[in-house]
């Protein structure tokens, strides 16, 4: 993969070396500010584990974008669906969660398909809105392939609307990218899609 893929691929919104101590110190800050006691009973370790919880959801899992030459000139789209994932809502820090539906159109280069859940995987974790989610996806492959063409659908329930504010609790949200000859291709965009 060239090094402007892998860039893609590790640049993530906020990146930066976490204190743990100090996200410590702040949740207990924030449990007093809300009127409780972070030093009784059971929310004692509470500071820790809402700290170690946010480390781990902000912390993506490296990985290897691996290609392999396209020897049978196979053209037709290559789609994952049902790719699960949970992020981080940058505006609320509560989780949105939901599927994805990734896939391109073979150029000169394949990919392993865990390769296409892992890339929704490693963007997921970090603060997000979902549309800047699905670009990165589709960015990401795009440049890890140079294929044809690459979609992304995704589907997601955000809690900072079905457990809060509003109270919408079936909505669903929907972004889409579509690059390429999906870009203007209705029907092939349909197909893609499983319509």
């Amino acid at each position: 993969m060239s090094t402007t893929a892998q860039a893609a691929l590790h640049a993530l919104p906020d990146e930066a070396p976490f204190d743990r101590e100090r996200a410590m110190a702040a949740v207990a800050d924030l449990l007093a500010a809300l009127g409780h006691d972070p030093d009784a009973g059971d929310l004692a370790d509470t500071p820790r584990r809402v700290a170690d919880a946010y480390i781990e959801m902000l912390t993506p899992e490296p990985f290897e974008m691996t290609t392999f030459a396209n020897d049978e000139g196979y053209d037709e789209p290559v789609v994952v669906r049902g790719i699960p994932f949970v992020s981080l809502c940058r505006h609320h820090l509560l989780p949105f969660r939901g599927t994805a539906t990734v896939g391109y159109l073979p150029g000169e280069r394949l990919v392993g398909l865990s390769k296409l859940a892992r890339v929704v995987a490693h963007h997921a974790r970090g603060l997000q809105v979902q549309e800047s989610l699905t670009m990165q996806v589709a960015r990401t492959l795009d440049h890890a392939l140079v294929p044809r063409g690459v979609g992304v659908v995704v589907e997601a329930e955000h809690l900072c609307m079905t457990v809060r504010g509003v109270r919408s609790e079936t909505a669903m949200t929907t972004t889409t990218a579509f690059r390429g000859e999906l870009a203007h291709d209705r029907a092939l965009q349909a197909r893609f899609a499983g319509a």
